[in-house]
């Protein structure tokens, strides 16, 4: 019984670090926008855009973004996943030692949360639980921009990301 209220506690506790992460970080975060992102038909991650006062996108502006993964993936999978967009995107960045440290592996059901301060500076948190500050000039624009840019692998998903 106790191993069970434990557990339990445990579980809400973790919960309630997840959706606290932007919140407790940005300043009247709330949610903007969902979207799930699909490869070749198989949903991959939930996203979830947080902005101040859910205000549209606004890239002067700090905002959070959040994925649930929807299935298992590698730190190598994120990393080599992150440097192709970077290159995909033309902005090919010497970031990958950092992403490193960043990012481990996912299981279905973890969420990572990115948040940014300013626009060369990125935090990261897996569950709730802080795992890097990612740095380089402009990494915002170029980091949030795989998901909410212009070019983006899927404009409907972008567009249900950012609200519109």
């Amino acid at each position: 019984m106790r191993s069970s209220i434990a557990l339990l506690w445990v579980l809400l506790t973790s919960v309630g670090a997840q959706a606290n992460t932007v919140g407790g970080v940005l300043p009247d975060a709330e949610l903007r926008g969902a979207a799930t992102f699909r490869f070749v038909g198989l949903p991959l991650y939930e996203a979830r855009l947080y902005t101040r006062s859910g205000a549209p996108l606004d890239w002067n502006e700090d905002f959070g973004l959040e994925l649930r993964y929807l299935r298992t993936l590698t730190q190598r999978d994120l990393v080599e996943g992150t440097l192709r967009e970077f290159a995909r995107l033309g902005s090919s960045l010497p970031v990958r030692e950092q992403l490193e440290t960043c990012f481990s592996d996912v299981r279905k059901g973890d969420r990572y949360t990115a948040v940014s301060k300013g626009p060369n500076r990125i935090a990261f948190w897996l569950n709730g639980r802080k795992t890097c500050t990612l740095a380089h000039p402009q990494i915002k624009s170029r980091f949030m921009g795989i998901f909410l840019g212009e070019s983006t692998r899927s404009k409907s998903f972008t567009h249900k990301l950012k609200g519109e």
